[in-house]
């Protein structure tokens, strides 16, 4: 019998899965094809039956995932009222400070200092821009790699690695200085607080098993994150943007941002945030699938590998790159 929630399950394995997770592709697979799952998900809202959803709910409450599809199905299937109800209560809050390795030319490059503004928040930790270390790996044509460019700051107990190509606008004042941010504040509509152990364990089960760099690289997000909470506030997000803005200090130059958050909206409700943002002062930077905002798409200088999964970063609606879902990568359009 077709199911949407099989397809779902399956466009997850082949399109974000492979080569990122074997476990998570495995599973995904098996989900797809499996009746009684299925019917357990079908059960739930729409919004709530993603593949990251479900495995992160069944890590989050200790269940098996990386110990194959037959014990993950058997937990789930003897554990539903549990894992349904951590799906409902909870979203898929992935907080990947990784993104801001594919942020940070663009921030460096408008007038400082920076007011930043987080749409989809999460926890916010992708607010701290200026308190990471980079090191950023050149790639030729070819794909061979010239030396990395390392800095930022120098006692960060995070370093972002990001492969780049293309002219990248990376000055060398850049390795000295990196923006200046005065003010920070997010918008969530479930803002998760760092200092609460339970929301930390929330973000650190929605990192996929074998990416245990990615998992210590949360835990140092967090840490910086724990020494200066942001301000994060609940609520719609055409709503709260504009209160947030309002609120930027006079002389700082007020950055409307988000990374992989708008997907999860109906395309009006898209349409209707982005004719907020038009109107606000400051800038807007995007980093979103190709698809989800119309206004980047056609405005690419050239389309996505076919199954890339990789986002188009845009300042103000212009894409000036693709990249990495992570913030592994960072592929620069035309001129610096």
């Amino acid at each position: 019998m077709h199911s949407d929630t099989g397809d779902l399950y399956r466009a997850f394995a082949e399109r974000e899965a492979r080569g990122n997770s074997a476990i998570y592709q495995d599973l995904a697979e098996h989900v797809a094809g499996d009746d009684r799952l299925r019917t357990l998900l079908d059960g739930l809202p729409a919004a709530k039956r993603q593949p990251n959803l479900l495995f992160g709910a069944v890590r989050h409450l200790g269940g098996p995932v990386t110990e194959g599809w037959p014990a993950f199905r058997d937990w789930v299937a003897a554990h539903w009222a549990e894992a349904s109800a951590t799906m409902l209560e909870r979203r898929t809050q992935t907080n990947e400070a990784g993104r801001c390795a594919t942020l940070l030319p663009l921030l460096a490059a408008l007038p400082q200092p920076l007011a930043l503004i987080e749409v989809g928040a999460s926890a916010g930790l992708c607010l701290y821009p200026d308190r990471y270390r980079y090191r950023y790996r050149h790639l030729s044509a070819d794909g061979t790699g010239a030396p990395a460019t390392e800095f930022g700051a120098v006692t960060s107990p995070v370093t972002l690695d990001c492969a780049v190509s293309g002219p990248v606008p990376l000055p060398a004042s850049l390795r000295e200085r990196l923006p200046e941010v005065v003010w920070r504040a997010g918008i969530d509509l479930n803002p998760l607080d760092v200092r609460a152990e339970e929301d930390v364990r929330w973000l650190e089960s929605l990192v996929w098993p074998e990416q245990t760099h990615r998992l210590d690289r949360l835990r140092g997000a967090v840490r910086v994150a724990r020494a200066e909470p942001p301000l994060l506030v609940r609520g719609d997000l055409n709503a709260a943007v504009r209160e947030l803005v309002a609120q930027v200090p006079a002389g700082a130059t007020p950055v409307v941002f988000h990374s992989a958050v708008l997907a999860y909206l109906p395309p009006e409700a898209r349409e209707e945030f982005a004719v907020t943002v038009r109107e606000l002062p400051g800038h807007w930077i995007s980093n979103e699938a190709v698809s989800v905002l119309p206004a980047v798409a056609r405005r690419l200088p050239r389309p996505a590998p076919a199954g890339s999964g990789l986002f188009a970063l845009a300042l103000d609606e212009r894409p000036v790159a693709f990249t990495g879902p992570h913030g592994q990568s960072l592929d620069w359009f035309g001129e610096a």
